[in-house]
C-alpha cells in the first residue's frame, strides 16, 4: 500500500517494495500515453493533408470536390478531440459524482440500470468523456449500460446489441477508453466480454 492506495503484490512487504511498484506502473502509464499521442498524432496529420488537398483541387477547377470537404473537416475536429483527451489531465479534482447524471450526459440514448444510489470518486469531465467514448466504441444497434457495486468499486457493466461498426480510428476507441479510465479516474477496464466492456470505478462513500 502507498498513500492509502494498492499499488501491486510483492513477496516481501513495506515501503521500499511499495515504491518500486508505484514508479513501475508511473512508467507503464508514460509509455502508454506516450504511445498512443504518437498515434493520434500521426492520424490528426494524416486527416489535415486530406483536408488540404480536398481544398486544394477545389480552388483549382475541381468543384466536385467541395461535397466532401465537411465531412473531412468533421473527422479532423474528431482526432483533435481524441487527442486533447488523450494529453490533458482533469483540471478539476476527483469528487463524489453520481453515476446517472454522468450516464444522461454521455450515453444519453442507452437503456441504462443504474441505481440512484450509484456514486463514484472521480472527476466528472473525465467520467463523461470516458463513458463517451466507450458508447461510439461500442456502439452496435443498441446500447445497455448497467452497474452493480463490487465491495469498495462500482462495477459498469456497457453491453452493445447487434452489428458492432468499427472505428475509422482505433485509437479513439478502447486504447483511449482504457488510458481514461486507467490513468485518469483510478479505475479499471475489463475487455474480456465479447459484446461489450466493463469499467471498474472507486466507488465514493459519503461521511
Amino acid at each position: 500500500m502507498l498513500n492509502g492506495r494498492l499499488v501491486g503484490w510483492a513477496e516481501r512487504g513495506g515501503l521500499r517494495a511499495a515504491r518500486q511498484s508505484a514508479e513501475m506502473g508511473q512508467r507503464l502509464v508514460h509509455e502508454e500515453r506516450d504511445y498512443l499521442l504518437g498515434r493520434l498524432g500521426h492520424k490528426l496529420r494524416s486527416s489535415v493533408l486530406a483536408l488540404q488537398e480536398s481544398a486544394r483541387q477545389a480552388a483549382f477547377g475541381r468543384p466536385e470536390m467541395l461535397e466532401g470537404l465537411f465531412e473531412q473537416a468533421q473527422e479532423v475536429g474528431r482526432r483533435a478531440a481524441g487527442l486533447e483527451a488523450a494529453a490533458v489531465e482533469p483540471k478539476d479534482g476527483a469528487r463524489g459524482v453520481v453515476l446517472g447524471a454522468v450516464m444522461n450526459l454521455a450515453v444519453p440514448a442507452a437503456a441504462r440500470e443504474v441505481p440512484p444510489e450509484a456514486a463514484v470518486l472521480g472527476s466528472e469531465p473525465a467520467l463523461v468523456e470516458a463513458f463517451s467514448r466507450a458508447q461510439d466504441w461500442l456502439l452496435g444497434d443498441s446500447l445497455t449500460v448497467a452497474a452493480e457495486p463490487m465491495g469498495t468499486w462500482w462495477k459498469v457493466s456497457l453491453t452493445a446489441a447487434g452489428e458492432r461498426k468499427p472505428l475509422a480510428v482505433p485509437e479513439l476507441g478502447e486504447p483511449l477508453v482504457r488510458l481514461i479510465v486507467d490513468t485518469q479516474l483510478d479505475g479499471w477496464l475489463d475487455t474480456s466480454r465479447p459484446n461489450g466492456a466493463d469499467i471498474y470505478l472507486p466507488a465514493y462513500h459519503p461521511r
